[in-house]
């Protein structure tokens, strides 16, 4: 029956989606049309609101759906009035809405940094413009980031409280994209300090800690249709609380080479940590090396992701 599961939680999470992104559709025309700071803040205000009650719905049937516990450590004592920049890794389009059902109500609504032509995507492209999803791009010539872009994007969060996260490594993780990088990380891709550097310039002082996540799937990481389905399988969420480095604040990352230099061994430091989280907690479940690393590539409970 989990082909009925996944449809009737697929239709869940499409209804909520269309009666949600609905209800935010005045708030986001008034915003567009006046963008005035006090009209805006009011606007702000219920469209993050609007999206606290998308989230709260999703969890709703998460639980249902995957009643499998979760293993989650760090979460305690934080502010759901504060700002965040928030750090994980990237394996799998479930990672979104495990990191929304861990953090909801515990930090403010989680805003990504997102690829430019998502912006396109229907209806949720919209939603994400609205709520003042940071956008980013590279340039064609240089190949590098539009930081200027992303910098006004991240000037928008000094308005109300907000939770900025990053996936540094800029793609999910797969086999094949780590054979290409040739990642030193047993576990993780190359991460890219762009997003978090900007962040950190822009409005590094604001941020009242760093919050590094760690998600680990020791079965495998699932598709969403296997999330949908009930089959996710074990979910483990780390996130270590830590003061954001007064070195790494209010820097220029385009002409400060020293800065992007500082920037870059941060993050270098956290991936060089993570890695060797994920490889414990799998040497706990799975003490054999040869049979531990699940392969990216296949669904969980496939022989390989054992």
């Amino acid at each position: 029956m989990a082909w009925l599961r996944g449809t009737l939680t697929g239709l869940l999470l499409a209804l909520n989606t269309v009666v949600i992104f609905t209800l935010m559709v005045p708030a986001a025309l008034v915003k567009l049309l006046l963008p005035a700071g006090a009209v805006r803040l009011v606007c702000d205000k219920a469209l993050n609101g609007l999206a606290s009650c998308w989230v709260a719905v999703n969890n709703a049937w998460l639980a249902v759906a995957c009643p499998q516990p979760w293993q989650v450590e760090g979460v305690d004592q934080l502010n759901s009035r504060g700002w965040y920049l928030v750090s994980s890794n990237h394996q799998t389009w479930v990672d979104i809405l495990v990191l929304q059902r861990v953090f909801h109500r515990r930090i403010p609504f989680l805003k990504f940094f997102l690829k430019r032509e998502l912006i396109w995507v229907p209806v949720i492209g919209l939603a994400w413009w609205a709520l003042d999803f940071p956008f980013m791009h590279r340039s064609r010539g240089s190949g590098r980031d539009d930081l200027a872009t992303t910098r006004r994007a991240c000037q928008k969060f000094k308005r109300i409280p907000t939770a900025v996260i990053n996936f540094a490594e800029g793609t999910r993780f797969t086999a094949a994209k780590h054979a290409a990088q040739r990642s030193p990380y047993r576990h993780l891709l190359v991460p890219k300090a762009g997003g978090l550097g900007v962040a950190l310039a822009t409005m590094g002082e604001q941020f009242e800690a760093l919050l590094d996540v760690t998600i680990i799937y020791p079965d495998g990481a699932p598709r969403f249709w296997d999330l949908l389905c009930g089959r996710a399988g074990a979910v483990e969420v780390h996130v270590r609380h830590s003061p954001v480095p007064a070195d790494v604040v209010g820097g220029d990352l385009v002409r400060d080479k020293a800065y992007r230099q500082r920037v870059r061994a941060w993050v270098d430091a956290q991936w060089a940590d993570k890695d060797k989280l994920i490889e414990a907690r799998l040497n706990q479940r799975h003490p054999d090396p040869t049979s531990h690393v699940p392969d990216p590539l296949q669904p969980p409970g496939h022989p390989a992701s054992h």
